[in-house]
C-alpha cells in the first residue's frame, strides 16, 4: 500500500484595516471572506472610544480566490466604509535596511535573530556613517554601505542613503542606534516604514552619556522605546517599550549593559510586529495586536 501524499498547505493572507467605528464592520468583512472561501485562523479587533475608530487584523487560510482577486473584491467594501487597509501574503517578508553608527548591540541582535529564523524579514543591507561594523555585516553575508556624513554634507549623505533604499526596494528602515538626526524631508519620505530605538529616559537625560546622567541622579527605573520615525525627534508613535528596575549598587557599566539589553529586546519586538502586520497607526499612537 502506498503512503498518502500530503497536500500542500493553502496560502495564508493577512488583512489589516482601520476605519470609522460603526455597527456591522466585522460582519461585512467576515461575510466577504467567507464568500471568497477563506477560513479565518486569527482575528483581533479594537474600537477606540477616544478616536471613534475601529481596528482589525485577520489572518485567513485562502480559498480558491487569488490574492489579487481578493483585493479587488475587498476594495468596494473598503471604500464604502472609509477604510485604510492592507491585504498581503502572510509568507511575504519585508526587505529591511539597518542603519547603525558606533554602538553595535542592536545591529548584532537583529542580524542574529534574522539569521536564526527568529525574525520574519529579509535583511538586504547595513548602512553606517562609520566602518566599525563592516566585518560584522560581512560575517552574516549582508552588504555593507559606508555613507559618511561630513560637516555640512547631510543632504548628500541622505541622498546616498535614499539611493540604497530605492535600489534595494526597501520596505522597512531600522535605525539600530544610528546617531544622525534625519531631515524632515527624509522623515516624510520614510513615514510609516522607519523604526528607531532609544533609551526611555528622555526628556530628563538628553545628550551624551544618558546612562551616566541617570546613574548620577540615582534613578530606579531604566527603559527603552521603539517607535516610528517622524520629523518630531524621538516623538513618533510608540510601538514597544521595555523597562527594568535598577538600584544604588549598580555601576554605570552595569546600567549601560542593562539598557543595551532592553534596547535590543524592544527593537526586535517592534520589527517583528511590524513585519507581521500587527501594528496599526492610530494618530500619534499605535494599536499593536500581539
Amino acid at each position: 500500500m502506498s503512503a498518502a501524499v500530503a497536500q500542500p498547505a493553502a496560502p495564508e493572507h493577512v488583512l489589516t484595516l482601520s476605519c470609522p467605528d460603526g455597527p456591522g464592520i466585522v460582519a461585512d468583512v467576515t461575510r466577504l471572506l467567507a464568500d471568497a472561501g477563506c477560513n479565518i485562523e486569527q482575528s483581533q479587533q479594537y474600537g477606540d472610544p477616544d478616536t471613534d475608530r475601529f481596528f482589525l487584523r485577520v489572518q485567513v487560510q485562502a480559498g480558491d480566490v487569488g490574492l489579487d482577486e481578493l483585493r479587488d473584491r475587498f476594495a468596494p467594501l473598503a471604500e464604502r466604509r472609509g477604510m485604510t487597509w492592507q491585504l498581503r501574503d502572510a509568507a511575504s517578508r519585508p526587505r529591511v535596511l539597518i542603519l547603525v553608527s558606533r554602538f553595535g548591540h542592536c545591529l548584532n541582535d537583529l542580524l542574529f535573530r534574522w539569521s536564526s529564523g527568529a525574525l520574519p524579514v529579509d535583511v538586504v543591507g547595513v548602512v553606517s556613517n562609520h566602518t566599525d561594523f563592516e566585518r560584522l555585516a560581512g560575517n552574516y553575508g549582508v552588504p555593507f554601505h559606508h555613507v559618511p556624513v561630513a560637516p555640512g554634507g547631510k543632504a548628500e549623505a541622505e541622498a546616498a542613503l535614499l539611493e540604497v533604499v530605492r535600489g534595494e526596494q526597501v520596505d522597512l528602515v531600522v535605525l539600530a542606534r544610528y546617531m544622525q538626526i534625519l531631515s524632515d524631508d527624509l522623515c516624510r519620505e520614510l513615514e510609516g516604514r522607519a523604526i528607531n530605538i532609544h533609551h526611555s529616559m528622555l526628556p530628563s537625560f538628553k545628550g551624551a552619556k544618558p546612562y551616566h546622567q541617570a546613574h548620577d541622579r540615582g534613578v530606579k527605573l531604566i527603559g527603552a522605546t521603539a517607535h516610528y520615525v517622524t520629523a518630531d525627534l524621538d516623538e513618533g508613535p510608540i510601538i514597544e517599550q521595555e523597562v527594568t528596575r535598577v538600584d544604588h549598587a549598580m555601576s554605570v557599566e552595569q546600567l549601560v549593559a542593562a539598557g543595551r539589553e532592553l534596547e535590543c529586546q524592544a527593537l526586535a519586538r517592534a520589527v517583528r510586529w511590524h513585519a507581521e502586520s500587527r501594528v496599526l497607526l492610530n494618530g500619534r499612537r499605535t494599536v499593536v495586536f500581539r
